[in-house]
């Protein structure tokens, strides 16, 4: 008798994953043609909830078959009272699964951006040092299909265009550090595969505090959708996350391509060649030139972009644009100059 279905769902999507990995990892390793590489190490990122253990016990479970050496990172974010200690039985938890290395990383969490995304900003950094620590070919994260539809739902709420709506993507970070192998299963295929395997898991209060943006689309955005739509629409917004991403990476593309064809030959942008793109390509280039002047990503807004964009098709003499970053934007003599303030 083969393992409970989750189980199998769980072991299968970390597998494909994996497989990918050590793909890579061939191809870019130092070896001799006639060596064989060294084990690649992959570390989960793991809360101690059903998502992240569900996602420990299969790499865990599919690691070894495959020769990759497979290891767990907790984060304590400090905040909560006791978040040491949950901390430190989700390290022993990881070590029961048979991972090498197994630790926690303490982190301190600022304001900047609120608190989900100080929280986000932190854990990253640290999950960034982890890796650079041990060496780790990747690190697998617990987002599921259901998370999915949230960060889809929250991207078209702040109207920010189809960057947004493309949610997360199955590999990012640098070198396609993160992978996330359960987009395309839902939430409680890993908490069944859990308690198929009888492994404890943590439910944070924070996932059902209503002073979470996240935590109120879970609990009460997405459940009203499904009253108001039917069932099926996390499905929907899962594939259209993806739809998305397909269609925001092929502009993203083509404003590469017609970039260097917008600026002359000092390096300025021109306006009348920019107006004749169309205005998705258009508004990626204007993006780019603002971070590249020091403008930071995070806080570059559809706003930002419409403001400069209207120099170009909206042009009545308009003064200097302030973006953030001390970043200015203004139109001079048919060029459009993006620079720090």
């Amino acid at each position: 008798m083969g393992p409970h279905p989750a189980v199998a769902a769980i072991r299968l999507a970390v597998r494909r994953v994996l497989h990918d990995i050590l793909t890579d990892h061939h191809s870019t390793s130092d070896a001799a043609p006639h060596e064989r590489p060294p084990s690649p190490l992959v570390l989960v990122a793991c809360s101690g909830g059903a998502d992240s253990m569900a996602l420990a016990s299969a790499l865990a479970f599919e690691a070894p078959k495959l020769g990759i050496r497979a290891g767990g990172v907790t984060i304590d974010h400090g905040l909560q009272p006791g978040s040491d200690l949950r901390a430190d039985e989700v390290v022993l938890r990881l070590r029961e699964l048979g991972l090498d290395p197994a630790e926690a990383a303490a982190v301190t969490v600022g304001r900047e951006g609120g608190p989900e995304a100080a929280a986000r900003d932190a854990r990253y950094a640290a999950l960034d040092g982890a890796a650079d620590r041990h060496g780790a070919a990747a690190i697998l994260l617990g987002h599921t299909r259901d998370d999915q539809a949230e960060t889809v739902l929250l991207g078209l709420a702040r109207g920010s265009g189809i960057r947004s709506l493309s949610g997360m993507a199955a590999v990012s970070g640098a070198g396609g550090r993160y992978r996330r192998p359960f987009l395309q299963l839902d939430r409680q295929t890993a908490r069944k595969a859990c308690m198929a395997q009888s492994l404890p898991v943590w439910d944070d209060p924070h996932n059902t505090d209503p002073a979470y943006t996240r935590s109120r689309l879970r609990h009460e955005g997405l459940p009203a959708l499904e009253k108001a739509l039917g069932k099926g629409v996390v499905e929907a917004l899962a594939r259209t996350a993806q739809l998305s991403r397909d269609d925001a990476d092929a502009l993203d593309a083509w404003a590469g391509q017609a970039e260097a064809a917008v600026r002359d030959n000092t390096g300025l942008l021109e306006c009348a060649k920019l107006y004749a793109l169309p205005p998705a390509v258009r508004r990626r280039i204007l993006r780019r030139a603002a971070i590249e002047a020091g403008a930071p990503a995070g806080s570059l807004f559809a706003r930002h972009i419409e403001e400069i964009d209207r120099l170009i098709t909206g042009w009545r003499g308009q003064g200097v644009i302030n973006l953030p970053g001390k970043v200015v934007a203004q139109r001079q003599g048919g060029r459009l100059v993006i620079r720090q303030g």
